[in-house]
């Protein structure tokens, strides 16, 4: 379904969007992949690895979800939006609650109005394990953000933009998480483990790209799919990291 159309991906540099990026160019014929993000670093440094003479269809858009113009001026003759842009570390949110509302819940939104101002006929939004009941600002950001796009799917009449949300758990090695993080503190003898009862749903990376293109496929309106995934007690993958290591 993906062959002769324009696919958006919001936060299109990070871990997810370069896999996804990877696996659309290699199994797909898109008119467009447009790359979203607001870190012209990144952007250039994917662009050597998928440049657009090798790849005429990508393209590379600066911007950010907080700027709805912006969006409206990407969307624009867009069929399918990945929206994987997000803030997503939990003690950084805590320190900066109002960032990751205008990015996680403002940035939602600009994303639904967008969509639903330039016709775009599904968007697939990323959620988080940790919206599920959320005990942290950046679970309850996510889970207003699931709301939200729940929700859109009242404005949108019935042959118009379809709203949908994955909701799954940590993705393996990504940057940022912990097992690159346990790996690094190994070297000191010791990891620091915030509750031994803490468990982890784990996904990979992979994985997540194909859930989420299959969900593209499947989505009628209003779902949250949450896929089926393996569990692991922290304590268990630290021993399973760093057997040598001690716990604090």
């Amino acid at each position: 379904m993906l062959n002769g159309k324009t696919i958006l991906i919001t936060g299109g540099t990070g871990s997810f969007g370069r896999k996804c990026t990877e696996i659309i160019l290699n199994n797909f014929k898109p008119k467009k992949l447009i790359i979203f993000s607001r870190d012209e670093l990144k952007q250039f440094e994917m662009s050597q690895q998928w440049s657009a003479n090798k790849y005429p269809c990508i393209r590379y858009f600066l911007g950010d979800v907080r700027d709805k113009e912006r969006l409206n001026r990407a969307f624009h003759e867009v069929d399918y939006v990945i929206h994987a842009a997000a803030l997503k570390q939990v003690p950084a949110a805590e320190y900066n609650p109002e960032e990751f509302i205008k990015t996680n819940i403002l940035g939602a939104s600009n994303v639904i109005d967008a969509a639903l101002l330039n016709g775009v006929r599904k968007v697939i939004a990323l959620s988080t394990d940790k919206a599920c009941n959320p005990v942290n600002l950046y679970g309850a950001t996510k889970l207003c953000a699931d709301k939200l796009f729940i929700a859109a799917n009242v404005y949108s009449s019935h042959d118009s933009t379809v709203f949908a949300v994955v909701r799954y758990g940590n993705v393996v090695g990504s940057r940022g998480s912990v097992i690159p993080f346990f790996k690094e503190r190994a070297k000191t003898g010791v990891l620091p483990i915030t509750d031994g009862r803490m468990t982890r749903f784990w996904i990979t990376l992979d994985q997540s790209v194909h859930f989420v293109l299959k969900v593209l496929e499947l989505a009628k309106g209003a779902e949250i799919f949450v896929p089926k995934i393996p569990s692991m007690k922290i304590v268990d993958l630290a021993k399973a990291i760093a057997p040598e290591c001690s716990h604090k």
